[in-house]
């Protein structure tokens, strides 16, 4: 076989060979409306939008809400950036529904932070991420999550950190945003973006 033969050929090989999650992600937040999202109201100002940011941050009545997407999904990776601003953040993303979230920020019920791990109603954490030494505080951090079935895997700032198969999360639904409630708190998010699988 030729060079050129064996170039393509190669190339070939290692084309079929990538995994599903080298899918390139797409924009899900444009940075300027809250365009593909369903924002709860009344808003009361939980959520705004300046300079490509997305502000979270809790009213005096510490009443908890979710920004979720409009369309709903099966497989897909989520990924985004964001900042603890004030407060004790206690937030996270909700996969498919309200019974599957992955934790970004201090937990309530253990009061020490355990960003990346997933929390089910009625079970806690089943199990923890490894962040020590990976988040970086009063800083940007990059969150991605990737949704398979009942699996998922979480990577903070490029590092995996934790995976784990739910017995009880639905087959397809939409992926939310937590402004968790009884908190004073702030968060940014910024350069939100989803892939289907």
């Amino acid at each position: 076989m030729n060079s050129t033969k064996m170039t393509l050929a190669i190339a070939f090989a290692l084309f079929c060979a990538l995994p599903l999650a080298a899918q390139k992600t797409k924009k899900a937040f444009n940075g300027k409306n809250f365009k593909g999202w369903v924002v709860p109201q009344p808003n009361n100002d939980n959520w705004t939008i300046e300079n490509g940011i997305l502000h979270v941050k809790s009213s005096e009545d510490r009443k908890g809400k979710i920004l979720w997407t409009e369309k709903e999904y099966t497989d897909f990776i989520i990924e985004a950036e964001y900042k603890n601003v004030s407060g004790i953040v206690d937030t996270g993303i909700f996969l498919r529904s309200e019974t599957d979230q992955i934790q970004i920020g201090i937990s309530g019920s253990l009061k020490k932070d355990v960003t990346g791990s997933p929390y089910i109603p009625g079970k806690g954490y089943p199990v923890f991420s490894t962040i020590d030494g990976i988040l970086k505080e009063n800083d940007w951090n990059h969150i991605k999550v990737k949704v398979v079935g009942d699996t998922y895997t979480v990577w903070l700032n490029g590092s995996e950190v934790m995976t784990y198969t739910s017995p009880d999360i639905p087959e397809s639904g939409p992926i939310g945003l937590q402004l968790h409630p009884g908190n004073i708190m702030a968060v940014d998010y910024k350069n939100i973006r989803i892939a289907e699988l």
